[in-house]
């Protein structure tokens, strides 16, 4: 056997029963030790937009709340609420509807109140 081919037939060798160490667990388990995350299908950013678009709905159903000037973004469970509201009271509404959303860990709050005019 050709001595450049040795490494490269080793490593595919090894890379091979890691690969299927890795598929298949002694108990007969796929995916064993993988989080749960990891094999949902989802990727974290899928998951993440969906949590924001979920936040921005529940916003969006409260009576009297304008969702308009408002931005949700999320990053694994984190949730950033920016733009403006037209009151303060809005602003704390905001923020205590995000929390009531299922998967929302934490809402960092940057609304501020809307001024009118164009600058």
């Amino acid at each position: 056997m050709n001595r450049k081919r040795v490494p490269g037939l080793l490593a595919a060798v090894c890379m091979t029963a890691a690969f299927s160490a890795c598929v298949q667990t002694g108990d007969g388990t796929a995916n064993a030790g993988v989080p749960p995350a990891m094999t949902s299908g989802k990727t974290g950013s899928q998951s993440d937009d969906n949590l924001a678009i979920a936040v921005r709905r529940a916003l969006d159903k409260a009576p009297g709340f304008n969702v308009a000037g408002v931005f949700v973004r999320a990053r694994d469970g984190a949730v950033i609420l920016s733009g403006t509201v037209h009151s303060a009271e809005q602003i704390r509404q905001a923020e205590q509807i995000a929390r009531t959303v299922p998967g929302v860990l934490v809402v960092v709050n940057k609304l501020t109140l809307w001024h009118g005019g164009n600058g």
